[in-house]
């Protein structure tokens, strides 16, 4: 079996990335050949700052391994030059029309008319090819996808299988799969919203905790996270329809390991899932700290990875690129 994910480095890692990805991840190395990878040109559809994106890559990539995930092949995908190639190798049997209809294309699009440009950068619109790239290099046999990322690998199974009908049998067609579900951690000031390292990262981070931040931080974020105006012996329960807060924090509490038996008030709750959290994020905190201070040794563990990226995609850009006439 072979797995592959890949992570922007559009912001801060957060809580919610931890329980609901991270994890997983982890523990899927004991199954599979992993490869993880921090999506750096994905991070260029966007306005950036530079230097700012050189710094996050750093920390998105020290925190992969602070995670546990040292088990996988991880590489920085700017750095394995066969995903911009194949990419523009399958721009040749992609369509304007059918990129044109990506929901998350015209919901991006909006948000960042204005950066600069007068309209969406043109990466943004090519970007599903690129991620089609991503994954078919990889050769797959199943791809696990989320509700908001469905439409895109559904158009790297067409992208797939047209150029295999017109060019002959290159790519391992993926099939769809729904992963296990991870924890699903909402934004603790806005709870019928995933968290998001994206808000934290401009400046919309209210109910946002980072993985990185200190036990003071999340005691305060915590303590103003939304519950409702309920009380009684009964108030502290879960209901997704009628209490989104008090229930996005009961499961917080599940997922650290927390239990609320005996706890029947939101400052009661809110105290163990203070608790829980700063004892999940501890040991990720000290190892990225760790990390942090020996940058040499995350260098060579992501050089090592890219390294064998770059032997295990070869063949792949080099079948597509005989077939497609180069």
């Amino acid at each position: 079996m072979r797995s592959l994910s890949l992570l922007t480095p559009s912001g801060s890692l957060t809580l919610g990335n931890l329980l609901g990805a991270l994890r997983p991840m982890r523990d899927a190395v004991a199954g599979a050949d992993c490869f993880y990878g921090v999506a750096d040109l994905h991070a260029l559809t966007v306005e950036h700052d530079p230097a700012v994106l050189r710094e996050r890559t750093r920390e998105l990539a020290t925190c992969l391994l602070a995670a546990g995930l040292d088990g996988a092949t991880l590489f920085r995908q700017s750095r394995v030059p066969a995903h911009a190639v194949l990419a523009q190798l399958l721009e040749s049997v992609a369509g304007t029309g059918e990129l044109g209809r990506m929901i998350q294309f015209r919901e991006k699009a909006r948000a960042h008319r204005g950066d600069g440009l007068p309209v969406a950068r043109a990466s943004l619109f090519t970007y599903p090819v690129l991620m089609a790239a991503d994954i078919l290099l990889y050769r797959p046999d199943r791809v696990p996808v989320g509700d908001d990322q469905r439409q895109h690998v559904e158009l790297t199974r067409d992208l797939a299988l047209r150029f295999n009908a017109r060019y002959g049998p290159v790519f391992t067609v993926p099939e769809l799969v729904v992963p296990k579900a991870g924890a699903r951690v909402m934004d603790l000031a806005d709870p019928t919203r995933k968290m998001s390292k994206s808000d934290a990262a401009h400046g919309r981070g209210a109910g946002v905790i980072g993985l990185l931040d200190p036990p003071e931080v999340v005691r305060r974020t915590i303590a103003r996270a939304v519950t409702d105006g309920d009380v009684g012996p009964d108030a502290v329960r879960a209901d997704r329809a009628t209490k989104p807060g008090v229930t996005n924090l009961l499961e917080i509490l599940a997922a650290c390991g927390g239990d609320a038996a005996g706890i029947t008030t939101y400052g009661a709750l809110k105290r163990s899932v203070t608790d829980a959290v700063v004892a999940t994020l501890e040991p990720v905190q000290r190892r990225y700290a760790e990390l942090a201070a020996d940058p040499g040794h995350v260098e060579a563990v992501f050089a090592a990875g890219e390294a064998r990226c770059r032997e295990v995609t070869a063949p792949v850009l080099a079948a597509a690129s005989t077939a497609i006439g180069l």
